[in-house]
Parts: structure tokens; C-alpha cells; sequence
């Protein structure tokens, strides 16, 4: 679900804990794994390294930090507070599409071993099959141990279109990647089909209307009402929504729904900078990355924008803004810029040009390496070097950072998490991006809509 859509919440001052440490996995760690105590030497490593070092720390999240039963990721963890405290928090539907992406990452890059991951995502599979689900599609949040809802809003109490979308999308990853003829895989892939196949897709435009409603209840109906139209973080939600082998939309509701709303279009111009899509100053930066975990955003192209350059021009818009600092917030600049949703000091916003109270996301520039690599590398050293033990913990990156306010977050959030693991390797070797293009059905819902790829 868009962060945008998360309200905020009030939280105590941050209370300073010890980190705790957590059960390893897999391989023992690589030489330099230590310098998580010493962020600056981190810092000093070169760039391959250490961008391995912050991979494997915040897939951590999603491996030592997950759910004890179902291996679902919780949506958010505290520093320092052990997994077994958390067990009633609720997990997070798309948090856990992109934890399934990083596990694909990790075994790839042997944290763990494939016999360890497919147990893993066994366990995942086990809870979706027997959890609550509304016409195919899950809740924001549910229970990790029961797979019973947990409502997010008061009318927000069933199906969550997007957040599915994001789960969809990993499992498609996982089914791609788990490929082997033994029965474990073969088992695992069997079950994604169950899920993947079960999403009712076109009742979600309330009977034929040119258009995705994201929330449907049994108990509020339609109440919500919300529409999804762009541009946001839902492009991938409607390319699954035409790949459906069984419930799949028709082009037009792409064209007139989601290409159709107020805020697609764009055109104008912020600091230099012409943005094709989008609202005023591109929005937050999650736009670039959520659906773009798994589509690869490289020559993409419909009758409507280049989707590589919207997002380059995304990020550049984002950066220049936080140079400039129009706010005059404290560390702000060259070294220090990514305006994303995520905690703050009030609780949670979409922080966005447009909406900048001087709160910081590790995610928002770390996730956009692949779009601004010589600008994102020294952020992500400036944050080991002028930051430290404040900003970097046991499961990686907190959520974020107020300078100004002298604030540091004491939180990690999946949906901030995932992207981090996701799009550093879509940088280094374009895994998850290889995998989810060469999804069939994918490919043939790409055809559908319209779009132009090199890998199509």
C-alpha cells in the first residue's frame, strides 16, 4: 500500500537501546561484516564491497527479524527488541512481497543456501494459502502466525489490491528463480500459482468500470472508494492486472483509468529538470521504487513516458531540491538528500519536495542507485561517516533522520527495508529485474498494454 496512504501516528522520544544480536544463517560472515560496529571504516570499504556488506545486513531484516512462525515480515521492527516481543505485531502483505525478492537475492549471493530459502518461502506459502483473503486479494496487515486480518483503518479492514500486487510480484519472482526439477521447488511453484491464479483482478473495477478500486470489505463494500489512477507506485499493479491468466483486466482501464487521472501528466519543469509524469516536484520517492523492484524501468516505454527517464528525472528533481534547501534544514546537500514516506519526528509522512520537514530516508537515495549511482555512493558513505551507530544498526539503515531536530529513528520498516536489498542488486547484476521480465504472463500483459522493452 502507498506509504502516502499510512496516517500518521504519534510516537514517544526515541529511547537509545543496545543492539542485540542476532542468530546468524548460512555462511559465516564475509571479512568486513564486523565494521558494523565501526561505521566509518565501512565506509572506507570499495564500493562493491560495501555495498555487499549493506545488503546482507538489511536482508536481515527479513531472515533473523521475520515472523517465528510464518517467516512473513513483520511491518516494522525497533532497534534492539527481540522477534519473540513481536509476535502479535502484525506483518505486512507487500512488505513480504519485497522480504521474498530479498530472499532471492540472498540465495543468489549464498548468505543463505537454496534448501534453507525455498524452507523459508514454504513456510511463507503455508500461511497465504490458509490466510484470509477477499476475492483473491489479502489485507494490508495480517497476523503472522494465523493469517487473519488485522484491519488497518476503520472501513480499511479487507483486500488490499496494491499491497497484493507488491506480494504477487515477488512470489512471480520466486517462481521464476526457484527453477529446479526437485520436489520442494516444484512444490513452491505449484502453490505461487495457486496464489497468483486465485486474484480476481477485473472484479476490482466494481463490475466493469475503466478503473482498479484498491479496498473492497465485506462489512464497508466499496466504501473506501479509491480509485487507483496515476502516476504513483501502482504501474505494477495494473501490468498484473492485464497478465492474469484468469481474471484479467482490459487494456482500456489502464489507458483510461490509471493513464487517465489528474496527476499523470506532467510535463513541467523543477530545478532544470522536466518531469514527463507525476504530480508537482515527482512526489516521494517510493514512486521510482516500488513498482520498479521487479519491472525493469530500462528503454520501458508506452505512448506515455520513457520510464527509465521519468525516474532518472524523478531523483534528480528530489536531490536538487534538497540542495537548494529552500527549508534551510540542517545537513541537507550533496551528501545528504532522498525525501521518501517513512517515520519523523511527528510520526509518518510522505515526505516530498513539496512536503519536507527536514526528515531524511536512508531508503529514498539508497534505492535509487540504479538511477543516480555517482550521486547515490556518497550519501551512503556520508550517512557510515557523519551519522554512524545512530543511523546504522542491527538490521541495517533505521528509517530515517531529522538533523535539524537532532531526531534519529529507532525504527526499520519493511517497506523501506526491501527496496534498499532489491534495488542495489537490480544495480549491480539487474537480477530481480531479468526475473520478473521473463515472466510469461507478465510479458504478455506488457504486449497488452502497449509497452515497448528490450526484454520483450
Amino acid at each position: 500500500m502507498p506509504k502516502s496512504k499510512l496516517p500518521r501516528r504519534a510516537r514517544s522520544p526515541t529511547k537509545r537501546k543496545p543492539s542485540r544480536a542476532l542468530p546468524s544463517h548460512g555462511k559465516p560472515p564475509p571479512a568486513g561484516t564486523a565494521t558494523v560496529r565501526d561505521p566509518p571504516k565501512l565506509a572506507a570499504l570499495p564500493d562493491d564491497a560495501l555495498l555487499e556488506i549493506v545488503q546482507r545486513q538489511t536482508f536481515r531484516y527479513f531472515w533473523d527479524a521475520a515472523h517465528p512462525a510464518s517467516g512473513l515480515a513483520f511491518d516494522r521492527r525497533t532497534a534492539g527488541k527481540p522477534v519473540t516481543d513481536a509476535v502479535a505485531d502484525p506483518v505486512t502483505v507487500g512488505g513480504s512481497g519485497f522480504g521474498v525478492m530479498a530472499l532471492i537475492v540472498a540465495t543468489e549471493r549464498g548468505w543463505i543456501t537454496r534448501a534453507a530459502a525455498v524452507e523459508r518461502l514454504g513456510r511463507m506459502l503455508d500461511l497465504l494459502l490458509r490466510a484470509r483473503c477477499y476475492h483473491g486479494a489479502y489485507p494490508h496487515f495480517m497476523n503472522g502466525a494465523t493469517g487473519e486480518t488485522i484491519p488497518f483503518g476503520r472501513k480499511d479492514d479487507a483486500a488490499d489490491l496494491v499491497e497484493t500486487s507488491f506480494l504477487v510480484m515477488g512470489l512471480l519472482c520466486a517462481r521464476q528463480y526457484f527453477d529446479r526439477d526437485v520436489p520442494a521447488e516444484a512444490a513452491a511453484r505449484a502453490r505461487i500459482d495457486t496464489v497468483w491464479n486465485e486474484v480476481e483482478w477485473s472484479w476490482f473495477t466494481q463490475g466493469g468500470r475503466e478503473v482498479l478500486y484498491w479496498h473492497w470489505s465485506p462489512y464497508n463494500g466499496w466504501a473506501m472508494n479509491h480509485e487507483v489512477r496515476g502516476w504513483n507506485e501502482c504501474l505494477v499493479t495494473y501490468v498484473l492486472a492485464a497478465s492474469s491468466p484468469r481474471h484479467a483486466i482490459e487494456p482500456n482501464v489502464y489507458h483510461r483509468g490509471f493513464a487517465n487521472g489528474p496527476g499523470f501528466r506532467n510535463g513541467n519543469a523543477w530545478h532544470g529538470v522536466e518531469l514527463p509524469l507525476g504530480m508537482p516536484f515527482g512526489g516521494p520517492l517510493f514512486f521510482t521504487h516500488y513498482s520498479f523492484c521487479g519491472l525493469d524501468p530500462r528503454g520501458l516505454t508506452d505512448s506515455y513516458a520513457d520510464y527509465w527517464e521519468q525516474n532518472v528525472r524523478h531523483v534528480r528533481i528530489n536531490r536538487a531540491h534538497c540542495i537548494a534547501n529552500p527549508g534551510k534544514f540542517a545537513g541537507y546537500g550533496e551528501l545528504c538528500w532522498g525525501l521518501t514516506a517513512s517515520d519523523d519526528p511527528e510520526g509518518y509522512s510522505a515526505h516530498a519536495p513539496d512536503n519536507d520537514n527536514g526528515t531524511i530516508s536512508p531508503t529514498a537515495a539508497l534505492a535509487s542507485l540504479p538511477y543516480a549511482p555517482a550521486e547515490v555512493m556518497p550519501v551512503l558513505r556520508h550517512f557510515l561517516t557523519r551519522h554512524g551507530k545512530r543511523l546504522w544498526r542491527e538490521l541495517g539503515f533505521v528509517d530515517a533522520f531529522n538533523e535539524a531536530q537532532g531526531w534519529y529513528a529507532d525504527t526499520f520498516l519493511a517497506i523501506d527495508q526491501g527496496p534498499i536489498v532489491v534495488m542495489i542488486e537490480n544495480h549491480r547484476t539487474a537480477l530481480l529485474w531479468k526475473l520478473f521480465m521473463a515472466v510469461p504472463e507478465v510479458r504478455a500483459g506488457l504486449r497488452r498494454l502497449g509497452f515497448s522493452s528490450p526484454r520483450l
